[in-house]
């Protein structure tokens, strides 16, 4: 005799989700893009497949809501390609409930400062994130912000530009309306930082990551394709609408990337 468990009823078959996540080539895909943003060529030498075939596994998690492409800033022939990781989360979070309610995934809060004895872990020293943009005037200064916000004493973020220039008004209304004042920060170059060690270098941009120069330690190195947000203005979009939506998107890869920063070891750690 089968028996189910009251008001549950047999499932027709396994979520999408995870046939579709669990290729290996979509999976390998899929884990390369939690890292960083990738060009499709870059995504085809780490699958080790011809483009092709990378094409057309792309365009399978593109088509479900799980990757997200772009146009290149720094050459319209390229396009850069992203992982919806909130997307993801949520889809393997039904998959879970659709097996039994018990299962569903709850995103986990960043490592706790008490282990499991209840005596605190011992005081690790802070993280060093460089965000790096063209201007360092928007997207590299909000991320800065965002990250400190967030992250608290944990971290140390600091953040620079390959053509430094005054703040964007908007990217500093934007941080003001979310609790933090930028207004009385400089942009900087680059070059301010070169001898400098940093746990993670994030390029923001397009145009400088194809610039971006190597700094000692080395860094875990990520790039975040996210359109410069005074350029993205269009009649349709206000101009401060346009900043909403990129602190929008910084808030979120920044939330799963304090994730990623409490499970590696810093860089004094692995020295």
């Amino acid at each position: 005799m089968t028996s189910t468990a009251p008001g549950d009823e047999p499932s027709a078959g396994p979520p999408g989700v995870l046939s579709l996540t669990g290729h290996p080539v979509r999976w390998q895909l899929l884990s390369e893009l939690a890292r960083s943003d990738r060009q499709v060529r870059e995504l085809t030498a780490l699958a080790g497949v011809r483009q092709s075939l990378a094409s057309y596994h792309l365009g399978q998690l593109r088509q479900a809501g799980l990757v997200t492409m772009r146009r290149s800033s720094a050459d319209r022939r390229d396009t850069y390609y992203s992982l919806d990781l909130a997307v993801c989360r949520e889809r393997l979070a039904e998959a879970g409930t659709a097996l039994h309610p018990g299962l569903r995934l709850v995103p986990a809060e960043p490592a706790a400062s008490v282990s499991g004895s209840g005596r605190r872990k011992a005081r690790r020293p802070p993280v060093r994130v460089l965000f790096l943009c063209t201007g360092n005037s928007a997207r590299s200064q909000m991320a800065q912000a965002i990250l400190e916000q967030q992250a608290g004493s944990r971290v140390e973020a600091a953040s620079a530009g390959s053509h430094p220039k005054p703040l964007h008004p908007e990217a500093v209304r934007v941080m003001r309306e979310r609790g933090t004042d930028i207004g009385g920060r400089r942009s900087k170059h680059l070059d301010e930082f070169s001898e400098q060690r940093f746990d993670h270098v994030i390029s923001l941009c397009d145009r400088v990551r194809e610039r971006c120069p190597d700094f000692p330690g080395p860094p875990t190195v990520a790039h975040w394709s996210i359109p410069d947000p005074a350029a993205a203005v269009t009649a349709e979009e206000p101009s401060h609408q346009a900043f909403v939506r990129t602190a929008d998107e910084l808030h979120t890869r920044i939330q799963f990337l304090l994730h990623a920063i409490e499970r590696a070891p810093t860089r004094s750690e692995r020295v």
